[in-house]
């Protein structure tokens, strides 16, 4: 599946229009004539940019007979389309899930069952889960510091 550059140029203005609108909300610094919505603002403009140009390239392609959408061999077959639409819904549980649950028992729930659903049998597919879960937590809230959900295991964490 693969859609014209327009149609992914104009997602990269709005994603971009999005993240400059979020930085109006930044605190000033005081003292300083620039503070963290620089950054962010820089990084907006340039993917603006970019959606500029791929919006030009995208109405070109399309002018010279080009599809907005060009669907591959793979959306015929209906194991294929749910495995999509299955990654779709596992990222979507785990924005909705992680919060309560925490991230531990979301990434063990998500991996297991994506790993049962793509063939893996389910001794290795609950080994590698659990392995990889505490692989992943160790390197982002040990190592990175990044404060990941705790939910349910708030008390032992």
């Amino acid at each position: 599946m693969r859609f014209n550059d327009a149609v992914i140029g104009a997602a990269f203005i709005l994603l971009a229009a999005a993240m400059i609108a979020m930085t109006f909300s930044f605190p000033a610094f005081p003292g300083q004539k620039y503070g963290p919505n620089l950054f962010p603002r820089i990084i907006g403009v340039g993917i603006a940019g970019t959606g500029v140009l791929l919006i030009l390239r995208g109405l070109r392609e399309r002018t010279a007979g080009g599809r907005w959408l060009t669907l591959d061999s793979w959306t015929s077959e209906p194991r294929r389309v749910a495995s999509f639409v299955i990654m779709l819904l596992a990222m979507g549980f785990y924005l909705v899930a992680s919060e309560p649950l925490g991230f531990i028992p979301t990434a063990l729930v998500l991996q297991f069952g994506l790993f049962l659903w793509f063939g893996v049998r389910p001794v290795t597919a609950a080994i590698v889960a659990v392995v990889m879960t505490l692989i992943v937590h160790w390197f982002f809230s040990g190592m990175m510091r990044v404060p990941l959900p705790r939910g349910i295991l708030d008390n032992v964490l």
